[in-house]
């Protein structure tokens, strides 16, 4: 496996950043002025992940999803080390990201990479997607916005 940035000539894997961010309204709202990471076999790409630079010194992830096959791997990851290395690269003092309230599985694995929880984006699923979105039995309501400092 190898991760890489894709080239702007390459076409989007929409499939996978499909199953992180169900609306592709949504989707289009953020890829084009992204960076893509993606994790690539000989198979094609099972992982991907999009970033861009949102504030000053702080790259933000808008998508990281691996493929539902290859999940439980490392490639996640993987992944989200590639994105810390092109925060450092960027010299970027932070990585944010944003994930629903009832993502309790993303919730957890965040932390473990030591993303820490700073704010609450309330009715933000509500307001911006047009289905209902449920996980592990809870309505997704609002975003959690969580952030992992890069150090000095």
């Amino acid at each position: 496996m190898n991760i890489r940035e894709l080239r702007t000539d390459e076409p989007i894997p929409m499939n996978l950043l499909l199953l992180a961010d169900p609306s592709e309204n949504m989707i289009g709202s953020y890829i084009h002025r992204s960076m893509l990471l993606a994790a690539e076999t000989d198979h094609g790409f099972i992982g991907i992940a999009a970033m861009s630079l949102t504030k000053p010194q702080t790259l933000e992830v808008f998508n990281i999803a691996v493929d539902e096959n290859h999940q439980g791997q490392g490639i996640g990851r993987a992944l989200m080390n590639g994105v810390i290395r092109k925060a450092q690269e960027l010299h970027c003092k932070y990585v944010e990201l944003g994930t629903g309230n009832s993502s309790l599985d993303q919730l957890g694995w965040y932390q473990k990479l030591g993303f820490r929880i700073v704010g609450v984006e309330t009715d933000f699923f509500t307001n911006h997607y047009e289905e209902p979105i449920a996980e592990n039995g809870i309505l997704c309501v609002d975003m959690i916005r969580m952030r992992l400092g890069l150090g000095s």
